[in-house]
């Protein structure tokens, strides 16, 4: 029928699309040059009536079969602690393909901080960016006395600005930050001060001058003013967060909480302050709360924390466990716009890991859901085992990783079944179908 420049790419039939934009529908989902290209009915229109615009399928057109699978749009992951090259594929087999935050590898200010710093840091970490099937971007370290230490990393590369405690969040520093931040246009996130060392909530609230900012671990078992930390979440220029450890509130989140937290933040158990610090952090008042106010839309982010008090391959699987614990404490979310089963709930869980983060971080235009023109990220579950292993996850319109069987079977199926990197984790394939963002200064 149709040249290549007509047709279709890629043509996933018959799926069941979860999308925070698009809402829930049942349609065929078209991916041409690794974007997004139609959502409706494809086929031949020749033979066919109703096709849909841009959905014209050809000789040049790959298929998926989604029938009986759930589609969404990969999960973005706005807290990362680059402690190890290995989260990454880890991240990619749940069905994250976005992954943002900071650091350079084990060393011990990456461990307990989400920053990369300096230039070269910078510079060094875009350039092992382009060995992975994933989008990635890098913050650089916020906490500065000068707005040159902080603007000469935005223009190396750093695609926003950490503020961290184990730094120093004074509010000056939180000043200088968001100046910078506002001057070229770039997202700062903050993990505020636990110990009340400059000031109170009320300080760090004040610094901000009404100027928007992300709230890492806006609870604060992660970290953050004690007890009060979560008064943040009712600010309309604050972007709250959770990290997915306290998510959702169970038997065991207070104790392993407190061991993790010796360990990231270099504490030592034989020293009473030590202890005393971690426990104010540790609170099952606050961590009920954070149930609640996800539930209620009051935070809108859900992110890992890798590795550095949270679980890179759990940011999907937490937000779902979160969700249905709601549920069942409060049945179902009303809603006049969804009044069948419990579709508002849905689409409000799945917003705290695709497009809303993407907008906190300045990346909705090409990630984030599967509007049409977006990069094609696309992962595929069987409705058992939704939000928890995916059966295929794209990567710019190329699978990247699925769950596959013995390559050496006369079929794909036979056992032993797991995840093993596809094309797109290959070669030139790598960089092309995956972006590394960087601000506009860069």
């Amino acid at each position: 029928l149709a040249l290549d420049a007509d047709c279709l790419d890629l043509i996933l039939t018959n799926a069941t699309i979860i999308d925070p934009i698009l809402g829930i529908i049942k349609a065929d989902l078209g991916v041409k040059d690794g974007r997004i290209a139609g959502i409706g009915h494809a086929g031949n229109p020749l033979i066919q009536s109703g096709i849909s615009e841009g959905m014209v399928i050809g000789a040049g057109t790959e298929v998926i079969a989604a029938e009986g699978l759930i589609v969404t749009a990969g999960g973005f992951d706005s807290h990362i602690h680059f402690i190890c090259p290995q989260q990454i594929n880890e991240a990619l087999t749940s069905g994250v393909t976005t992954m943002i935050g900071g650091g350079t590898g084990p060393a011990t200010g990456t461990n307990a901080t989400t920053c990369t710093p300096g230039a070269w840091n910078i510079h060094k970490m875009l350039e092992a960016a382009e060995a992975f099937p994933m989008n990635l971007g890098f913050m650089g370290k916020g906490n500065a006395s000068n707005h040159e230490a902080l603007r000469e990393q935005v223009v190396a590369g750093a695609m926003g600005l950490k503020l961290h405690e184990d730094w120093g969040t004074t509010p000056s520093s939180i000043d200088h930050c968001l100046t910078v931040a506002d001057e070229l246009d770039v997202q700062v996130a903050i993990h505020t001060d636990t110990l009340n060392e400059s000031g109170f909530v009320e300080t760090t609230i004040g610094a901000f001058k009404n100027r928007v900012i992300h709230t890492f671990h806006s609870e604060g078992a992660g970290g953050g003013h004690a007890p009060d930390i979560l008064k943040v979440c009712g600010l309309p220029n604050v972007l709250p967060s959770s990290t997915n450890p306290t998510r959702p509130y169970t038997v065991n989140t207070i104790d392993e909480h407190l061991d993790m937290l010796m360990v990231c933040h270099h504490l030592d158990s034989k020293i009473p302050e030590d202890v005393a610090f971690a426990e104010s952090r540790i609170r099952p008042q606050t961590i009920a709360a954070e149930d609640i106010l996800h539930d209620r839309g009051a935070i809108s982010i859900m992110s890992s924390d890798s590795q550095a008090m949270g679980r890179v391959g759990e940011v999907l699987i937490r937000t779902w466990q979160t969700a249905d614990k709601m549920k069942q404490q409060f049945g179902k979310l009303e809603s006049a716009t969804h009044p069948a089963a419990d579709n508002f709930r849905v689409l409000r869980y799945i917003a705290k890991y695709t497009i809303n983060p993407a907008i906190a971080c300045g990346c909705a235009a090409d990630v984030g859901s599967l509007e049409v023109g977006k990069l094609a990220d696309i992962v595929l579950f069987k409705p058992a085992f939704f939000g928890v292993k995916p059966e295929l996850v794209l990567k710019g319109g190329l699978i990247a990783t699925a769950n596959m069987g013995d390559p050496n079977a006369s079929i794909p199926t036979p056992q032993p079944m797991y995840y093993r990197p596809q094309f797109a984790a290959f070669g030139k394939a790598v960089s092309t179908t995956s972006i590394t963002f960087v601000s506009q200064a860069a």
